[in-house]
């Protein structure tokens, strides 16, 4: 299923993991492991954030993808199943009139 992953890192721990030379290779470890079809990064509410959309084959891919961010960013992580164009087009076609 196709997945938004958005990830808002705690400033002080992102600070810190930045210093120590590890937010980017935490961010390139899980753009390896997921393979994403699009990845951005900002801020959002004055914290770092990234939004990475992938399709998450299995659920129990959760753990392995949230933790580190967790342990090492001290960051919030949400999941967000979304649809592209195609998906959207498929389950509008799927809905029978009168419901």
């Amino acid at each position: 299923m196709r997945m938004l992953l958005k990830v808002q890192m705690d400033t002080p721990a992102s600070n810190e993991a930045i210093r120590a030379g590890m937010l980017r290779k935490i961010v390139e470890e899980t753009l390896q492991e997921l393979r994403p079809e699009a990845a951005y990064f900002t801020v959002e509410n004055g914290c770092r954030t990234g939004y990475l959309f992938f399709d998450m084959a299995d659920p129990s891919m959760m753990p392995k993808i949230s933790e580190p961010f967790f342990l090492k960013l001290n960051a919030k992580v949400h999941y967000s199943p979304v649809m592209n164009p195609e998906d959207l087009a498929k389950g509008l076609d799927a809905i029978t009139p009168g419901g």
